[in-house]
């Protein structure tokens, strides 16, 4: 514990407070011997840059276990299906960063169970940079997470109906099931519908 204490730059007390608390895992145990390792330093890491951004040890708790108990990326992402997304690997710290002040254990929660985000060991991953990016810079216009989540339950619902139109349609007439073909014209057309939505929206005033 003294080694884990001095490699995270605390003292022998706040490791065996923060155990006590939860906010670690316990060691593996080898007879009387207590060994830590990589995992418990990060882990450790993560504590003390989140206290820096404001964080309670109590909120860190509530992220702690929400984190624990998200799908992990393999899960989430898939193995070997077809994306045009970018995923992009974070620390929580990362994360506070790009949410400053919202960052709680209910949005967490809320973004693992969307499949927005996912842990892999200390780190979570976030499944698209496109999204990711908006959805800070929304947060960045005044738009709480949690209303950024609600609009993407929507966005969701609606963009899986068009995504199950525009198969159908293409497979049944024309036999196309290859996603080579159907991503870029019904991206295409989205895309054009979008925009004349917008212009229709912005004609009658926001």
């Amino acid at each position: 514990m003294k080694e884990l204490a001095d490699a995270a730059g605390i003292t022998v007390r706040t490791v065996r407070f923060y155990r006590e608390r939860g906010l670690i895992p316990p060691p593996r145990r080898e007879g009387r011997i207590a060994w830590y390792d990589a995992h418990h330093l990060a882990r450790l890491r993560t504590i003390a840059a989140l206290l820096e951004r404001g964080h309670t040890l109590n909120g860190i708790a509530d992220l702690a276990t929400a984190f624990e108990s998200g799908r992990d990326v393999g899960e989430v992402l898939g193995l070997g299906e077809p994306t045009e997304e970018t995923p992009v690997r974070l620390t929580p710290a990362d994360l506070a960063d790009h949410f400053e002040g919202e960052v709680t254990a209910e949005n967490l929660a809320t973004a693992l169970e969307l499949g927005y985000l996912a842990t892999d060991g200390d780190d979570l991953v976030h499944i698209s940079r496109r999204l990711l990016d908006v959805s800070a810079a929304l947060v960045r216009e005044g738009v709480p997470l949690a209303a950024v989540f609600d609009a993407a339950r929507q966005v969701r619902a609606h963009a899986d109906a068009l995504a199950e139109l525009f198969a159908t349609t293409l497979q049944t007439h024309a036999g196309a099931t290859d996603p080579g073909t159907l991503r870029p014209l019904a991206k295409s057309v989205v895309e054009a519908e979008l925009s004349m939505a917008l212009d229709r929206r912005l004609r009658k005033g926001c």
